[in-house]
């Protein structure tokens, strides 16, 4: 598949992606992809996070790749397997440990736990051996649990513009080879 061929849909995490963020250069690159905005990023509510998500899918008229940063792989998680027939794949990087999400008072703890079940499409989960959100085992074991394929980004951080990854070169890369396998 090319990117072309899908309605690609940027799900940030807490925050939003400011526009420097990788997210936010891959969404203003790529002709089909758009971002899925939270009415709220500072507070995140799962119901309404799933909904918009759930929402946005639903409006695609291509089939979709997801690519979730952070908090926004948590929301991928729940709302997969109730969208899988829309979902052409997901591309989900740096996901927060369940043990930091209930340190964030701001984040509803009913983000908690994350499914575990197996995506019922292809996935890949890129994790970071230095993510200040997650110790280092935390997204290889989560990417086993779900079926996702594991890229270790090795000692990236967060893997955002805090840690130095505006465009993330290396990120653009593993998901053009990914999006390909579609």
């Amino acid at each position: 598949m090319r990117a072309a061929d899908a309605d690609i849909l940027i799900v940030p995490g807490l925050r939003g992606s400011g526009p420097t963020h990788w997210q936010s250069r891959w969404e203003s690159k790529l002709s089909s992809a758009r971002r899925v905005v939270q009415a709220d990023w500072e507070n995140p509510c799962r119901a309404d996070w799933e909904e918009t998500l759930a929402r946005a899918i639903v409006e695609c008229r291509r089939p979709a790749v997801i690519v979730a940063h952070s908090l926004g792989v948590a929301t991928v998680l729940h709302v997969a397997y109730h969208a899988a027939e829309t979902i052409a794949g997901a591309f989900l990087v740096a996901p927060p440990s369940e043990q930091a999400v209930r340190e964030l008072p701001c984040v509803d703890a009913d983000f908690l736990p994350y499914p575990r079940s197996l995506l019922p499409f292809p996935a890949v989960l890129v994790g970071s051996a230095s993510d200040p959100y997650a110790d280092p085992a935390f997204a290889r074991v989560l990417a086993d649990d779900i079926g996702a394929r594991f890229i270790d980004a090795g000692d990236a951080g967060h893997i955002n513009v805090d840690s130095g990854h505006g465009p993330w070169p290396e990120g653009s890369l593993a998901f053009a080879h990914f999006i390909s396998k579609l």
